[in-house]
């Protein structure tokens, strides 16, 4: 899952494009941006005539370090930043409980920053950049130019559930082939008339399973539709969209964004008297705990792993160790349970 596009249409434009940096120090200097993060820690793998050369650079160029340049510098650590647009569901519990995890054994705090949609949210954003080492942002809570930047002012930057912005790291899952294996699996089923419970316009993740989705329809000659059903993530949305299909024809199955739409949805089906998935069936995407004990066919992503392994990005920047972005995938799988229907094997016993 992914968070919606925040609704300011303001860009936050700043003087602060035309600070020094740290990379600007490290031009100057003629070495790389993880050489002045050493010398600024004081790290005995600088050499002398180098460590010389970045003091000249900081001092002709008026550089002030930021919060990263003086945690390092005072052997201290500071605390990371976590950016989501919510905490409330399992998806970001998971999430936030991954980053946790390996920041504290990292002997790193963790500043979390919920930015709940709101209009102030890229001055929040900017705020905590100047108070923490480095930055992880969860999708798009804050427009690409706020993370540019933060990755401008030298600040490390690790993004989740987005696509890739230069200077910053990035970790997602694949959306378009496991989409794809959904559908394949619905079509062995008999399913062809299919509906799309998302908004690809607010979330790139669901933007890439809307892609896979339509696809896989197109490439087996089944109907595709020409336009998702719009919902945001929670179950609240999944209950509202059961009103207005039960209006009009069902379809044989609606393949939601996420696990949250899927069972707010499943559960208002029910209390309508539409069964699943006898009248239709439900996928979802995350697969939380409540799928697994609700049945729900749906894809399961590594939640817990993708902030782990945001904080493990984050800190390799942040020490030193890796100068260059890295964007990583992790894989998603399928699991298939009840809610798609019986299955054909079982269909024939």
């Amino acid at each position: 899952m992914e968070d919606a596009e925040p609704k300011s249409p303001q860009r936050r434009r700043t003087a602060g494009r035309a600070t020094v940096t740290i990379r600007d120090v490290a031009r100057h200097a003629g070495v790389s941006v993880a050489t002045v993060s050493r010398a600024l820690r004081g790290s005995d793998l600088v050499h002398p005539a180098t460590r010389e050369r970045v003091d000249a650079a900081i001092e002709e160029l008026r550089f002030t370090p930021s919060q990263l340049g003086r945690s390092l510098a005072e052997r201290r650590h500071a605390a990371n930043g976590i950016v989501f647009p919510d905490l409330s569901g399992p998806f970001y519990a998971e999430v936030v409980l991954g980053y946790e995890e390996v920041a504290a054994t990292l002997g790193r705090s963790v500043l979390i920053l919920s930015t709940h949609n709101r209009e102030s949210a890229d001055e929040m954003v900017l705020d905590l950049a100047g108070r923490v080492d480095g930055l992880a942002v969860f999708g798009r809570t804050v427009h690409d130019d706020v993370v540019a930047e933060v990755v401008q002012r030298g600040v490390p930057v690790v993004l989740m559930a987005r696509t890739e912005i230069a200077g910053a790291d990035s970790v997602r899952t694949e959306n378009v082939v496991a989409a794809a294996s959904v559908v394949d699996h619905l079509l062995t089923h008999g399913h062809r008339r299919m509906a799309f419970l998302g908004d690809p316009v607010d979330s790139t993740d669901v933007a890439e399973r809307w892609a896979g989705f339509r696809g896989a329809l197109a490439q087996a000659g089944a109907e595709v539709p020409e336009r998702t059903i719009p919902a945001g993530f929670k179950e609240d949305d999944g209950a509202r969209v059961a009103a207005e299909l039960t209006a009009g024809d069902l379809p044989d199955v609606v393949v939601c964004a996420n696990d949250e739409l899927a069972l707010g949805l499943t559960v208002a089906l029910a209390e309508q008297g539409i069964q699943v998935p006898g009248d239709v069936a439900v996928t979802g995407w995350d697969d939380v705990m409540a799928a697994r004990y609700a049945g729900l066919t749906t894809v399961r992503q590594p939640m817990r792993e993708m902030g782990a392994r945001a904080a493990r990005l984050l800190d390799a920047r942040i020490s030193g160790d890796r100068s260059e972005p890295r964007h990583d995938v992790l894989t998603t799988q399928l699991v298939v349970r009840r809610s798609c229907g019986p299955h054909p094997k079982e269909a024939h016993r």
